[in-house]
């Protein structure tokens, strides 16, 4: 397995994968997620990975090039805010491994990856948002040595 930045070709299967989060997110929350769509468009997505400072796309890919699983990354930085430090943040958009791949530490490869581009490159830290409805992801964040940085409550009407 190989990690590498997203291209164009890549496209078809990141949707796949991307209809994958949405149905976990869908089955999870069905009153947020539209079951049978994903977050972006071919469209959005080639916009994404044309942005690669700013909007980095991993790929982790087998032998024969084809995508397992991703992670998507967004820079983050308040520059001069009245508030906020100007420290810089990789922010984890999306991640997600094939639901035939797991547990073959392809998920941990990729967060590795993304956290060592990170350092390398100057960001202060890596946050990333998790749902509540998909408590395998929870866990799998725990296990990578994450910890809360700040809660999202709600309360429906």
């Amino acid at each position: 397995m190989i990690i590498r930045r997203a291209k164009n070709e890549d496209i078809p299967r990141i949707h796949e994968l991307l209809t994958q989060v949405n149905n976990v997110h869908a089955n999870g929350r069905p009153d947020l997620f539209k079951s049978g769509n994903r977050k972006y468009n071919d469209e959005q997505l080639m916009e994404i990975i044309a942005d690669a400072d700013a909007r980095p796309i991993f790929i982790a890919a087998d032998d024969n090039d084809r995508a397992l699983g991703y992670c998507f990354g967004v820079v983050e930085q308040f520059i001069n805010d009245n508030n906020r430090t100007d420290v810089k943040t990789l922010y984890i958009d999306d991640l997600c491994v094939d639901e035939t791949c797991r547990k073959q530490h392809i998920g941990r490869s990729l967060y590795d990856h993304v956290v060592a581009y990170a350092r390398s490159n100057g960001f202060y830290n890596v946050t990333l948002n998790v749902w509540e409805c998909n408590p395998g992801a929870r866990a799998f964040y725990d296990s990578c040595g994450m910890r809360p940085l700040k809660t999202c409550l709600e309360i429906i009407l």
